[in-house]
């Protein structure tokens, strides 16, 4: 099923700069969110339950976790998350906790798992009667595409990845344990991915080619200095290989770019994609030096 409407974004636009995203990753603040709702019907379909965790570093700096009352249709898709009218008949409405939704997110990068959904639903949410309010979150940051980067797995669902990843998932589609999850999840991905700046994890892209700047840049210094490097690659459709190169060229006229270089031992020459590179390390000290051409 194809995602909600919502506000286009504006083609090759990105986060602004400055904090939240130019800062390092342990010291931006992240809103890790997950909703659930009466269904998948962006226009008719209600929030009923929200949670939202804001975290700074491995700290918790400030959580919503509540039920929420809808306009109607209370009771829609309590077969999947079990909120059905009764349970959410004494739950505060959605005005009533929008304000605190919005201080939470207030200079923070929204992150959410298929993040699409839930901000499309938030956005439609804030602009209902009686609040009224035109709000838009352009840019975040989706678990679903970070771990299709950083993981060969046959699926990517939080309940999946729970499974293959040893998550904490707790009850499936309910916002508190799907938050839980996703936050376990983000840490293992930046694990793999090793950032520099959240902006950093928003050039992770699946299917479009792109290049993180960063993977970039550290070739290009690992080309100038000549000295060995470890690579962690990700072929497609199979899991990250470690390989100890020499990097020689970066081919930034090439879509995507490519980077050229030989292995060690035994000097075999290797064209990677940068799209497909996940980080690049020195090699440890006291590992062996390239023998000479």
């Amino acid at each position: 099923m194809k995602p909600p409407k919502r506000a286009p974004r504006v083609a090759g636009e990105t986060p602004p700069a400055g904090p939240p995203w130019d800062e390092p990753v342990d010291r931006a603040a992240f809103a890790f969110l997950d909703l659930e709702m009466t269904g998948l019907d962006v226009d008719k379909d209600h929030i009923v339950e929200v949670c939202i965790r804001r975290v700074v570093g491995d700290q918790i700096v400030g959580e919503l976790d509540t039920l929420v009352r809808p306009l109607d249709r209370a009771g829609g898709a309590a077969h999947v998350h079990g909120l059905d009218a009764e349970v959410l008949a004494g739950a505060p409405s959605f005005a009533e906790v929008a304000p605190r939704i919005l201080e939470l997110l207030d200079g923070a990068i929204p992150v959410a798992h298929a993040a699409e959904w839930d901000l499309a639903f938030l956005e439609h949410e804030l602009a209902r009667p009686p609040l009224g309010q035109t709000v838009h979150f352009p840019f975040w940051l989706d678990t679903l595409i970070l771990s299709r980067r950083a993981f060969a797995l046959p699926s990517h669902s939080l309940d999946a990845l729970s499974v293959s990843l040893n998550l904490d998932r707790g009850r499936a589609h309910r916002a508190g344990d799907d938050v839980r999850a996703m936050i376990q999840l983000f840490a293992k991905a930046m694990a793999v991915l090793a950032p520099g700046s959240a902006r950093d994890l928003w050039q992770v892209r699946i299917a479009e080619r792109k290049a993180r700047d960063s993977v970039v840049e550290a070739c290009r210094e690992a080309v100038e200095r000549g000295l060995p490097v470890t690579v962690s690659y990700r072929p497609s459709k199979k899991g990250a290989q470690t390989l100890e190169m020499v990097l020689t060229e970066v081919r930034t006229d090439l879509d995507p770019p490519r980077v050229l270089g030989y292995l060690l031992p035994g000097r075999g020459r290797r064209e990677l994609r940068a799209d497909r590179i996940l980080r690049v390390e020195p090699v440890p000290a006291g590992a062996p030096s390239p023998s000479p051409e």
